[in-house]
């Protein structure tokens, strides 16, 4: 780990790293000494203070995880799926365990919404989320709005640039953002808010003459996810393409920027701009997740 004295500083103790799991030990990894290297990830968790996850997918990720909450231990995730899926189990196992679950990496990378939402914002009460929280889309329909790019070459261009994965479908149907609306909408309101309860328009089905219409409108073509309460206690939460007048500020965001509004009762409108995705901005999150598990490692 770079920068280990800061880390101890903050955490009145030095880190260790244990070991990481990896499925080739044989493979090199920069900066990780071959003797840290594991394929027995259920072994390796069993020795640690903190687990960190980063392997996504459900299994075995969910299988990892909850054995490590019943144990009692510091989980850090960046799996927004399974948090989407699992997250109220899980969330309970650590509750009645001593455990606990950080996930800040899983909704929007670096820029810090889930800290705002659960710590920031725990005296108001938020009415509304809103926002851009799929980079990889936003920068296909930026790309196809500014530059007049057609669509499908749009899509083939940002998987040539790696926004994309080999298989785009979680991006391009809007899975991923309805995971990370599911997992707000329940992180701001404590409900469960089912992912399967996400009514998700994803923006594989737009054509050239969606983004020629919403320009004769003076508007732009966004993959915009909301969480609001309605009448009962209950939410309603939704992913889809939407045509916003330019001066709203999810159409100025540009290539692979994420924008959440945060509408409170009292602070008013919140706005929370930056990288949603990506290697390092994923790492920052992941990196104070692991401050804060550590914390509470140390209080313990």
């Amino acid at each position: 780990m770079q920068h280990p004295d800061r880390y101890a500083a903050r955490l009145g103790r030095p880190v260790e790293l244990r070991g990481v799991a990896v499925r080739d030990t044989r493979r090199e990894r920069e900066g990780i000494p071959s003797a840290l290297l594991t394929d027995d990830p259920g072994t390796l968790a069993e020795r640690a203070d903190v687990v960190v996850e980063v392997m996504g997918g459900l299994k075995p990720a969910g299988e990892l995880i909850g054995g490590a909450l019943r144990r009692g231990v510091q989980v850090v995730t960046a799996n927004k799926q399974l948090i989407a899926r699992e997250g109220v189990e899980l969330h309970a196992l650590a509750q009645q365990h001593g455990g606990g679950l950080h996930l800040e990496a899983a909704v929007m990378a670096a820029v810090p919404v889930m800290s705002v939402v659960r710590e920031a914002l725990a005296g108001d009460e938020i009415t509304r989320i809103r926002g851009i929280v799929n980079g990889s889309t936003n920068y296909v329909l930026d790309l196809v709005a500014r530059e007049g790019v057609p669509f499908a070459d749009a899509v083939r261009q940002a998987g040539e640039l790696g926004y994309l994965e080999a298989d785009p479908t979680e991006d391009l149907e809007g899975l991923d953002a309805a995971a990370k609306i599911a997992i707000l909408a329940r992180t701001a309101w404590g409900v469960p808010a089912p992912l399967d309860e996400v009514d998700v328009t994803g923006i594989s089905g737009l054509t050239d003459a969606d983004f020629a219409a919403a320009a004769e409108q003076g508007g732009v073509l966004k993959l915009v996810a909301t969480a609001e309460r309605v009448p009962g206690g209950r939410v309603r939460t939704t992913v889809r393409p939407e045509v916003l007048p330019a001066a709203d500020p999810l159409a100025q965001a540009r290539g692979g920027t994420n924008v959440v509004e945060l509408d409170a009762a009292l602070a008013g409108p919140v706005r929370l701009v930056g990288a949603g995705a990506g290697g390092d901005e994923t790492a920052s999150a992941v990196l104070a997740d692991i401050v804060r598990a550590g914390l509470a490692v140390a209080g313990s």
